[in-house]
């Protein structure tokens, strides 16, 4: 059995050996310096990873994963663009470095290449993964929408939050694992299991993701703390926020979401101590534990042989530490 971070690197070195002579060369650059500019390798890893569950012959998952890793940073790729992101993994976003057209046009092939990698799988098992993949692939449009439309909502629920997190984050990593199990020849009844330890697990490491964002220690995490904070996103800690405040905590939030020309320090240092006074910071950990438990429950119930198991474990284990 192999660790998750030698999962992460059999990923990285399959996207080196990727043929990057193809023509014409302004379509298919873009997509080499997206695939190159790092990343977690997550979903890919998760893909390998729900195979070896089941078999031994990872081979035969290499592929699909890189699909699915394709379709992630063709996410990114357009994200950027309606985001209007000046930088990605500390790099210059695609539309930036080039512009918005070839961004576009480049993140398109991105996702028809996907398809292509995904398709490569054995033609037994070939309609069942695509109608996960496909399925998975429009919820997470689904989600990206619905983040959209809360930066235009005056309100937003932790219920309507959750949902969108639960589209544009948890489906692809269950959907990821459970591509990789049906690779690997687990029935269809296991590999919805896994599906479900996935979306438990993506929920964890979503919200893991907001903490870390306003409470993250910034040498460990990578980043500077509190952009979420500085773009006025609707995140859990914002909206669990609003929902407990005092009438003055409520109208002081609001000042620094709706106020422009701010030093973003104060804006960070305020907006934060509010979430310390009203225990944001707790909740959010205690929401992150709940959905990692359940993870780790469905996982337990799950039969396979013993010990291939360990290393998702130890990684749903990971994820109530993670610093970064």
């Amino acid at each position: 059995m192999k660790t998750f971070d030698e999962l992460q690197r059999i990923i990285d070195r399959e996207i080196r050996r990727i043929d990057k002579t193809l023509l014409p060369k302004e379509l298919y650059e873009p997509i080499w310096y997206t695939l190159s500019n790092g990343g977690k390798r997550l979903r890919p890893a998760l893909v390998l990873m729900g195979c070896q569950l089941f078999s031994d012959e990872l081979e035969q998952a290499i592929k699909p994963a890189l699909g699915i890793e394709m379709f992630h940073n063709f996410t990114l790729l357009h994200d950027d663009i309606m985001d209007k992101a000046f930088l990605r993994r500390s790099h210059p976003t695609v539309h930036i470095k080039w512009d918005i057209n070839r961004a576009i046009l480049s993140g398109d092939a991105l996702a028809i290449k996907s398809n292509v990698y995904i398709s490569s799988c054995k033609s037994d098992i070939l309609p069942k993964v695509l109608h996960v993949f496909n399925q998975t692939a429009l919820q997470v449009c689904e989600g990206q929408q619905y983040d959209l439309n809360f930066e235009l909502s005056e309100s937003v629920s932790e219920a309507d939050y959750l949902n969108m997190i639960k589209l544009k984050t948890a489906v692809l990593l269950a959907g990821s694992l459970q591509i990789g199990a049906l690779i690997g020849g687990a029935d269809d009844a296991t590999a919805e299991q896994l599906y479900h330890y996935g979306y438990q697990m993506g929920m964890a490491f979503q919200l893991q993701d907001d903490y870390l964002d306003t409470f993250g220690d910034p040498e460990i995490f990578g980043k500077s703390i509190g952009g979420d904070i500085l773009t006025n996103k609707k995140t859990f800690l914002l909206i669990k926020a609003l929902e407990l405040a005092d009438p003055g905590q409520v109208e002081s939030l609001n000042k620094w979401y709706s106020t422009k020309k701010v030093r973003p320090e104060d804006k960070i240092h305020a907006v934060t101590k509010i979430f310390k006074q009203l225990e944001i910071d707790r909740l959010i950990r205690e929401k992150v534990e709940a959905y990692s438990g359940d993870a780790l429950k469905i996982l337990d119930e799950i039969e396979i042989l013993p010990g291939r198991k360990t290393e998702l474990e130890i990684f749903t284990r990971g994820l109530i530490h993670r610093v970064k």
